[in-house]
């Protein structure tokens, strides 16, 4: 699959299977985050991997949702702030690290077989209690992660001509 018809066939999967994801395929996801690139090769970020029940079912209560649930895993993507890149302005690369880093996880693992969906709007707050996570790392991004029980929606994309110059 070349590269194009990889980016159409991701899509925000919020129905999984109860199928477990083979420990393979999440060894090849997490090899293309490894290799994701950062701003000035800090790597601020740190993954946790969740698999067992008793630790989806703690993380399920960041963000209790009926589709959420469905997943058999589920990855946390944290930054490590105090190791972010800091541009000479101020402006703080970390979010923008961790969004490439993540954006390579999603892309692996639709290449694998595997749907995904980037969870924002979770309580991070209870994420960073519930894992004992320490202060520096913020809990970004929660990214469900197995076989897609759903079809891909139509994608509603603006025009080349509205987002180029």
């Amino acid at each position: 699959m070349d590269f194009l018809d990889l980016v159409k066939s991701r899509y925000s999967c919020r129905s999984y299977t109860l199928r477990p994801v083979e420990a393979e395929k999440i060894a090849y996801v997490m090899e293309c985050v490894r290799l994701a690139p950062s701003a000035v090769n800090k790597q601020p970020w740190r993954f946790h991997i969740v698999t067992d029940e008793n630790s989806l079912n703690q993380l399920r209560r960041c963000y209790n949702r009926d589709w959420f649930k469905t997943a058999p895993a589920c990855i946390i993507a944290l930054v490590l702030h105090d190791e972010e890149w800091v541009r000479a302005d101020g402006k703080r690369h970390g979010d923008i690290d961790i969004a490439i880093a993540v954006e390579h996880l999603c892309l692996a693992a639709a290449e694998q077989g595997l749907g995904t969906c980037w969870v924002c709007n979770f309580d991070s707050e209870l994420c960073r209690a519930l894992f004992e996570l320490p202060h520096d790392e913020e809990p970004a991004v929660l990214i469900p992660i197995g076989y897609a029980a759903d079809e891909p929606r139509e994608k509603k994309r603006k025009s080349i001509e509205e987002i180029t110059r």
